[in-house]
């Protein structure tokens, strides 16, 4: 099909903004896909109440259907339509981070219309309301929760630009709103809630210090990701971006971690000066500090040491980068695991398939 193109990039929706939206939303009604901008990626939306429009999602990124989606709405009471019920201590972190980059995974009403596809048949659902204008003025013109997982390829770096969602989808969905460049730059914070109790099972922008100034009582939960069966194989995630190599680049990335910095940079250089002579295109992903330090095909930065919580917002862009180049071997500097830094190592190793080198 061919794909329309909208561009949005002003910054305020004006008066034809608001038709353009407008279109776009009809076109989710239709059980169509169209990807938009939220303030973390952009995301691929469809109808979340319908199984087909939900079902063009996982065709259309080549997404395995045991991977669920979250759901993206615009105010409360689309909330109220899906889940059981909403605690106190959840409506707190609810008033503190929503509109925002912060997914809360909710028992799903029985009753609710939603498809079985977007919860990969689990009785939990993934819910969010985006930080974004164009993203909310969307799902309100469409009048339903839409369900938009990342708008690429399944397990390919997610798009911070329209131009990265074209690279992707272009020809497979049926509309793309550039509404310009994102501004977190990776997915949102997941979290489950048990009474006072907060479960990260994903970490984002939203940190862990952050979500204790409603309770003390956070952790990162790697092991309550809520799988369901024996076989790691074999089961599902309340979750997405936990049981599949996420966010990869098409060349071998490996992460490299160490406390000394020469110690990393003499392991990275000397792995790149090795693989050069066996033919390789090489790449090195490391911080502005260090970039002028190191000689590969192609040596790019994600931030400065001194602003972790920066380094997000072109890890993506970068990766992406690499396979415009054509980039066969990659090494990247990992970074502090403070705040956001958590975050972006998290992606960094789902985007090497977890292969780090210690030094």
């Amino acid at each position: 099909m061919k794909t329309i193109y909208w561009n949005l990039n002003k910054g305020i929706i004006g008066e034809e903004d608001a038709l353009v939206i407008e279109e776009a939303a009809s076109e989710l009604k239709k059980g169509n896909l169209i990807a938009f901008p939220t303030e973390t990626v952009y995301g691929l939306g469809a109808d979340a109440t319908s199984n087909i429009a939900v079902n063009n999602i996982f065709q259309a990124k080549g997404r395995p259907s045991d991977n669920p989606l979250i759901v993206h709405i615009s105010n409360k009471k689309q909330l109220h339509d899906l889940v059981e019920s909403v605690s106190d201590k959840v409506e707190q972190v609810m008033d503190r981070f929503w509109p925002g980059p912060l997914t809360i995974i909710f028992r799903l009403k029985k009753d609710a219309n939603l498809s079985n596809k977007v919860t990969a048949g689990l009785d939990t659902v993934a819910i969010r309301m985006p930080d974004h204008p164009i993203a909310l003025e969307l799902i309100e013109k469409a009048n339903c929760p839409i369900a938009a997982p990342s708008a690429n390829r399944s397990g390919k770096p997610s798009p911070t630009e329209a131009k990265h969602v074209k690279e992707d989808l272009d020809e497979r969905i049926r509309g793309i709103i550039d509404g310009g460049a994102t501004g977190v730059g990776i997915e949102s914070t997941v979290i489950q809630m048990e009474e006072d109790h907060i479960y990260i099972l994903r970490p984002g922008s939203i940190t862990k210090s952050q979500l204790q100034e409603i309770t003390p009582l956070v952790e990162f939960s790697y092991e309550k990701e809520n799988l369901d069966k024996s076989s790691i194989h074999e089961q599902i995630p309340r979750s997405p971006g936990i049981k599949y190599k996420h966010y990869a680049p098409n060349g071998l990335l490996t992460v490299v971690k160490g406390e000394n910095k020469q110690k990393v940079k003499q392991t990275i250089q000397s792995a790149i000066d090795e693989a050069k002579e066996q033919g390789e295109k090489t790449g090195i992903l490391t911080f502005i500090e260090s970039k002028k330090e190191y000689n590969a095909d192609l040596v790019l930065t994600y931030g400065s040491r001194s602003r972790i919580d920066e380094t997000a917002h072109d890890l993506y862009a970068a990766l992406r980068m690499f396979d415009k180049n054509k980039v066969t071997i990659i090494f990247a500097e990992a970074c502090s695991e403070e705040g956001m830094g958590l975050a972006v190592m998290n992606r960094l190793m789902k985007a090497s398939g977890n292969q780090v080198v210690q030094v």
